[in-house]
């Protein structure tokens, strides 16, 4: 399975593992793959608290960071923090907050406690806020790798990133956002199915990757998008992708920060379950169908702001679902694709890992059989 990325980035298999639970990166990384902690949800301060933990417990494993800077947004080009909350939340509709809070009340969701996470943080969905996470994270020599989940890093970011020797990776739902990566200087390209959770385009898996491949040729390119075996690594790998880019697939391991009624709603899901809304984030984001998604979609519903407007209305939605678990589990924010189908078990990051390696050698070991049957008969 060793590809040319594994050699740069000094790994041993090229599995890449996106998460926003510490322990899963790291035990990804230790595991031979390469983590990648999800940054978004963290202010700077978080982060560095993350960063210093992995750094303890990886060993000398090397893992990466993952930000969200969308290629356009509202309030883009404001660089101060403070001054770019206050414009966007001077922004919001009054009506938003009220449907938000009435789907909550509906359900019997309690309120935060006092001081406990302000309503509608912005932390890191934006260039102003994303940026002091970059700084964070080159704080790191482990951190060798910073990827951008939402359009093509700014070129400012690119150049810093790249002037500290680490590499950038950014993810592309079409050839022509790849092209746009290539162009500004991205190292590494992360095609991503509409079959993936969280952010997607409407393009599948199958016919996207190798139209990225060919399009950004001989830049490296890991697939994503619905992978949850190793028979889908391989077809990645024929295809031409250096590794792939997994995600859903942490969400019920043993060493995942989930939500025991969370983690339920994942089990129990089948791979018809989920669905693209904006209802959370302002963009078309994957995850579990259910009340909170389909209340948005009603006639007296008010259409979803754009990114990152909608999610300082969902934040403290987000953060009362994730407290109040049990209660809140009919309107939580579940984002995961649709290989959802196949997470029907709790394991650990070890045994999952093994499990796509095996899948994989076998996958493999069949085409070789057939070719050999072939060769044998011409």
């Amino acid at each position: 399975m060793r590809t040319p990325i594994c050699d740069r980035l000094g790994i041993e298999l090229p599995i890449f593992a996106f998460s926003h639970c510490r322990d899963v990166v790291a035990e990804v990384s230790k595991a031979g793959g390469f983590g990648v902690l999800g940054a978004v949800g963290f202010s700077p301060d978080q982060l560095e608290v993350e960063l210093e933990w992995i750094d303890r417990h990886v060993g000398d494993r090397p893992y990466g960071v993952d930000i969200v800077i969308p290629g356009k947004y509202e309030g883009q080009g404001v660089m101060d923090p403070a001054q770019l909350e206050a414009q966007l939340r001077a922004m919001i509709p009054p009506e938003h907050i009220a449907f938000a809070e009435k789907i909550l009340e509906e359900h019997g969701v309690p309120k935060l406690p006092p001081g406990e996470r302000p309503v509608g943080q912005l932390l890191g969905w934006t260039a102003a806020t994303a940026t002091p996470q970059v700084e964070v994270a080159l704080r790191h020599p482990k951190v060798r790798l910073i990827a951008n989940a939402l359009g093509t890093p700014p070129r400012e970011v690119i150049d810093e990133i790249h002037r500290t020797g680490r590499l950038v990776a950014a993810l592309c739902g079409s050839a022509k956002h790849a092209l746009s990566h290539k162009e500004a200087g991205v190292d590494i390209v992360v095609a991503q199915g509409t079959e993936g959770g969280g952010h997607t385009g409407e393009i599948g898996s199958i016919v996207l990757w190798p139209e990225v491949i060919d399009a950004v040729a001989p830049l490296p390119v890991l697939a994503a998008g619905g992978i949850g075996t190793g028979r889908q690594i391989a077809a990645a790998l024929a295809m031409g992708a250096q590794g792939v880019w997994t995600g859903s697939l942490w969400l019920t391991v043993r060493e995942a920060d989930v939500p025991p009624a969370q983690m339920e709603c994942y089990l129990r899901a089948s791979s018809r379950d989920t669905v693209r809304s904006r209802s959370f984030t302002g963009k078309p984001c994957r995850m579990l169908r259910n009340a909170w998604t389909e209340a948005w979609e009603r006639p007296d519903a008010p259409k979803p702001l754009g990114m990152p407007l909608q999610f300082m209305v969902t934040a403290d939605a987000v953060a009362r679902g994730h407290r109040y678990a049990e209660k809140a589990k009919d309107v939580m924010f579940n984002p995961v694709g649709q290989i959802v189908g196949r997470l029907n078990t709790v394991r650990s990051v070890k045994e999952v890992i093994y499990d796509l390696v095996q899948d994989y050698l076998e996958a493999v070991e069949r085409l070789q059989k057939l070719s050999a049957v072939e060769a044998s008969a011409a």
